[in-house]
C-alpha cells in the first residue's frame, strides 16, 4: 500500500506547530498503525530527518498510551479499538490520512503527537484509591455484592485512561474518565466509606485542571475504546449532589415554637 500522511509536527510546547505531508510508500495491510509509523520513522532517519514522536507502550490495547487523532477521530475509524490495535487494512491504497495529537486545554502538546496527560494522574491522586483499612484478602464470595453492581464496577474499571473521551468531546471535558475512576470504587462495599470525599476531591481536581464541562453530547462514550457507559457520569453527579447536601451547615431555628 502507498499512503500519504498529513502529520502534525511541533518541536516543543512553545512552538506553534504545523502539518507536514509525508509519503509512506511501503505499508503492509497487516501492520498496525503504530508499526506503520515505525516504518515511516525508519525512512525519515535514513534520510537524515527528525523522526515523528508519538506515545506507545504495551501495543496490546490495554495501557492507553497510543493517543492519536486519526482523520478527526480518536484512535481512528474503528469502534472499540485503540490506535495500536488499528490495522492498516482498515485503509485503502492511496488514502490520505491526517494524524494529530489530542486537542484539549488539559492535554498540552509536548512534541509532535505527544501530549502531557499528567492531569489524569493528578485527578486519580486526588481520590482514586481506597485508604481505609479493608482487612486481609477474603474469599471472593465472602462479601455479598449484587451482580448488577459488580458488572457496572467492572465496566467502569475497564477505563485505560487514554483520553479519547476528552479529545472527542466538543467541550474538552474529562467527565467520563473521572466518573469511571470514581464508579469502579464507589460501586463496591470497600469504596463506600470514602465515596463522598472521593467524588468531591476528584471532581474538584478535574475542574482545577481546566477541562471543560459536560453537556451530554455523548461523543465521549462513542470514542471510548472500552465503551465506558455514559451512565457513570450521572452516577457521579448524584453522589456529588449527595456530598454537597451533607456538607451544608445545619439550619438554626430563630425563635418561636
Amino acid at each position: 500500500m502507498k499512503l500519504t500522511l498529513r502529520i502534525w509536527r511541533q518541536k516543543n510546547a512553545k512552538d506553534s506547530g504545523a502539518f507536514e505531508t509525508i509519503e509512506a510508500p511501503h505499508v503492509s495491510p497487516d501492520m498496525s498503525f503504530l508499526e506503520m509509523l515505525d516504518v515511516v520513522n525508519e525512512d525519515l532517519q535514513g534520510n537524515g530527518k527528525q523522526p515523528i514522536e508519538f506515545d506507545h507502550d504495551c501495543r496490546e490495547g490495554i495501557c492507553g498510551s497510543c493517543s492519536l487523532m486519526i482523520n478527526g477521530r480518536p484512535h481512528g475509524p474503528q469502534h472499540n479499538t485503540t490506535t495500536c490495535q488499528l490495522h492498516m487494512r482498515t485503509f485503502k491504497d492511496g488514502d490520505f490520512i491526517t494524524v494529530e495529537p489530542w486537542r484539549a486545554s488539559g492535554f498540552p502538546v509536548v512534541r509532535d503527537l505527544v501530549v502531557d496527560r499528567g492531569a489524569f494522574d493528578r485527578i486519580v491522586a486526588a481520590g482514586g484509591y481506597i485508604s481505609v483499612r479493608t482487612g486481609a484478602a477474603v474469599d471472593a464470595n465472602a462479601i455479598a455484592i449484587p451482580k448488577q453492581d459488580a458488572d457496572r464496577a467492572m465496566d467502569a474499571a475497564a477505563c485505560i485512561g487514554c483520553g479519547a473521551c476528552v479529545a472527542a468531546c466538543p467541550n474538552g471535558s474529562a467527565m467520563l474518565f473521572t466518573a469511571a475512576k470514581i464508579a469502579h470504587l464507589n460501586l463496591l462495599p470497600q469504596g463506600q466509606p470514602e465515596a463522598l470525599s472521593r467524588t468531591t476531591n476528584m471532581v474538584n481536581q478535574m475542574d482545577a485542571e481546566g477541562f471543560g464541562g459536560c453537556t451530554n453530547a455523548g461523543e465521549c462514550t462513542d470514542a471510548c475504546p472500552k465503551s465506558i457507559p455514559l451512565e457513570v457520569i450521572s452516577q457521579m453527579n448524584r453522589t456529588l449532589l449527595k456530598a454537597a447536601f451533607k456538607a451544608r451547615p445545619p439550619t438554626v431555628s430563630k425563635g418561636g415554637d
